[in-house]
């Protein structure tokens, strides 16, 4: 079997006569090269072509990802889809499909992929390795409280620090589709108590599904993406502490965004053999584009408040202490 990714070094002339051909192969993570960055439309095939673009200039435009050497980025990258190949390629061909699907369907889209991967050998690795967690449900994992035309929604289980278990997912639907239903709630904030505003998904349930087919009924049913699609324009989220995983991919959502100043956002789910399932693949493109979300994705790199503020992923920055 070929290697499923693909280096093009857009500096080389050579390179770029054949690269009309090799890129854009679905069976391949394709990564275009440059020393500086360069307009996108005049690439073989277009930006499109390729699902990671690396430059050096740390200031470089989007779609660039700028990382000071470029080369040495790819081969990180090489490495990641050659660890967690079937997760990444699912990553790059969901992110390629939703260009032309619609909100909703990127989100269905995302889910069969991640349920497909829960039977995975990547994911089954991951899980045999990882130590055992024990759940730590609680009665109240999401309060719901209304204040006139706002509604307030707040994540607690500071204990946990705001893991994503199946209470909080059912929670934040159920508040969420207040919010759906009434158009008389014009304003909705989403915060988080304790430490973080949310660490991700509850490790503790990761896998213990007995049926993946029957785990993206559920998914899809119970999303509180999803619903936040649907509201999303009447929705500031508040953040701080760490944001991983559904932790950024569901206030991605929202109409705005604000970060603490201690914020740090990361997508995990590629080194445990997963794509992001609380719809980040939906979420997070419109705001920084396919390709810096496959490279986040990809590399699980911790973004700060600060940068994510210049990639658009937050709206703007709380005061310090706020």
């Amino acid at each position: 079997m070929e290697s499923p990714f693909l280096a093009v070094d857009l500096d080389r002339p050579d390179a770029l006569a054949g690269a009309d051909v090799l890129w854009g192969r679905e069976d391949r993570v394709v990564v275009g090269i440059a020393t500086e960055p360069r307009d996108p439309a005049a690439l073989p095939g277009g930006a499109e072509s390729c699902d990671v673009l690396l430059t050096g200039p740390s200031d470089a435009p989007r779609p660039w990802v700028g990382c000071g050497d470029p080369h040495a980025a790819a081969a990180r990258l090489a490495a990641v889809v050659e660890a967690q190949p079937a997760a990444s390629l699912a990553l790059v061909q969901v992110l390629r499909m939703g260009l032309a699907l619609t909100g909703a369907d990127r989100i269905v889209a995302e889910s069969l992929a991640y349920s497909m991967l829960l039977s995975g050998a990547g994911f089954r690795g991951w899980r045999e390795s990882a130590p055992a967690r024990t759940p730590r449900p609680v009665a109240e994992p999401v309060l719901v409280r209304r204040d006139g035309d706002a509604l307030h929604v707040t994540l607690d289980r500071p204990q946990a620090r705001n893991a994503m278990d199946a209470g909080t997912r059912d929670a934040l639907c159920e508040a969420f589709r207040i919010a759906v239903a009434d158009p008389s709630v014009a304003e909705v904030h989403l915060r988080g108590n304790g430490p973080a505003f949310c660490s991700g998904g509850d490790l503790a349930e990761f896998g213990t599904s007995a049926d993946p087919a029957r785990a993206h009924l559920i998914r899809v049913h119970r999303s509180p993406g999803a619903q936040l699609q649907r509201c999303g324009s009447r929705v500031t989220a508040y953040l701080h502490g760490a944001c991983v995983g559904a932790g950024i991919e569901l206030p991605a959502f929202a109409g705005r965004v604000v970060a603490a100043p201690d914020t740090a956002i990361r997508l995990p789910e590629i080194a445990m053999g997963l794509i992001p399932g609380a719809g980040g693949t939906a979420s997070i493109p419109p705001r920084i584009g396919r390709h810096r979300t496959a490279w986040l994705a990809l590399t699980g790199d911790t973004l700060t408040a600060e940068q994510a503020l210049a990639w658009g992923l937050v709206d703007a920055l709380a005061p310090s202490g706020g």
